[in-house]
């Protein structure tokens, strides 16, 4: 288990399931589409577009670029949604 998810107490494997742990983000302001993967022992606050090369950061509330751009959330939050708690990622509350 990674250090990020170990200190937050989640589970690689959401009780059996695998984590998905790649992510298509979409970059908002050319709608270029990369596949990338997920870091776990630490959250992504930015992201260079291979569009157009913005740096896109995460929208208010969201506590990575995953969670804003991407088909799948953070691990972390991945975890929250499957157990039902609120989000925490990294240590910081995330508020939706």
């Amino acid at each position: 288990m990674s250090s990020c998810c170990a200190k937050l107490g989640v589970d690689p494997t959401l009780q059996g399931n695998l984590m998905e742990l790649r992510s298509t983000l979409t970059c908002p302001h050319c709608g270029h589409q990369e596949t990338e993967t997920m870091p776990t022992d630490a959250c992504q606050f930015f992201y260079d577009c291979k569009g157009c090369g913005v740096v896109l950061r995460p929208n208010d509330g969201d506590c990575c670029v995953f969670c804003s751009y991407g088909s799948v959330p953070c691990p972390p939050m991945q975890e929250a949604r499957e157990s039902g708690s609120a989000g925490n990622c990294c240590g910081r509350p995330v508020v939706g």
